[in-house]
């Protein structure tokens, strides 16, 4: 899967009413404040109320994405103000499969290592599905974590070099 680089995404109100292609590009020019030079694509994902927005600098992205504190307003015209909530893409609630770790790992071992990328929710062990004899853990495993930012794809957790995925 291809990264994304210097995309944010706006996730408008899926409960608001509809908004043009014209009104977001106003929207963008006149609330978000973003140059039309800083702006290489605009991508609108209607049925997911989002706008993919790429950005040709990284630290304008992380300017705009501080100076908003990842919201803004949208006023549609019959008066109706919604919250725009606006992240990095690849960022939100994932889940990381992490392998190579020794069951003698703890869970707080795991947690730790992830807090400089964000919340971690929950913790769990993957066990061998039902259709196999032993239905025991099979050395995976999976994290829900709430992402400030990526993850790399390895990662030393007590001593041990582990391997991450996780979709974004």
């Amino acid at each position: 899967m291809a990264e994304r680089l210097n995309i944010i995404v706006c996730t408008f109100d899926p409960t608001s009413p509809c908004i043009t292609a014209y009104d977001i590009h106003e929207w963008i020019h006149h609330v978000l404040r973003i140059p039309e030079h800083i702006v290489s694509m605009i991508q609108i994902e209607g049925t997911k109320r989002k706008v993919c927005i790429n950005l040709i600098d990284n630290v304008y992205m992380q300017t705009l994405l501080k100076e908003t504190n990842g919201q803004a307003e949208y006023k549609h015209h019959n008066g109706v103000l919604s919250i725009v909530n606006i992240a990095m893409a690849g960022m939100g609630t994932k889940r990381v499969r992490i392998a190579n770790i020794p069951p003698e790992v703890k869970e707080h071992a795991m947690r730790t290592a992830l807090t400089p990328f964000g919340t971690v929710l929950a913790v769990i062990e993957e066990m061998w599905p039902k259709t196999f004899i032993y239905i025991v853990p099979n050395g995976l495993r999976q994290v829900t974590i709430t992402l400030t930012q990526h993850i790399p794809s390895q990662l030393t957790v007590d001593g041990h070099r582990a391997l991450l995925s996780y979709e974004g």
